[in-house]
């Protein structure tokens, strides 16, 4: 099994970029703002959620030093 070590700034940014995933598919699925902004709000977020959360994971998986 291998062994990653992780740093504080690396764990917040997984943590952001997570929160901002959440953030979008809890906007979908609310009912609080009209239906185009819920789904144009909820989209961006996933969207930004899902593609800056791809390259922290590779970078950290990643890591052989």
């Amino acid at each position: 099994m291998k062994k990653h070590e992780v740093t504080i700034p690396q764990i917040g940014l997984v943590a952001g970029t997570r929160a901002m995933l959440g953030a979008g598919i809890a906007l979908l699925v609310s009912e609080k703002l009209s239906c185009e902004q819920r789904r144009a709000i909820g989209w961006t977020l996933v969207a930004v959620g899902a593609l800056t959360t791809i390259p922290l994971v590779l970078q950290l998986l990643g890591d052989d030093e």
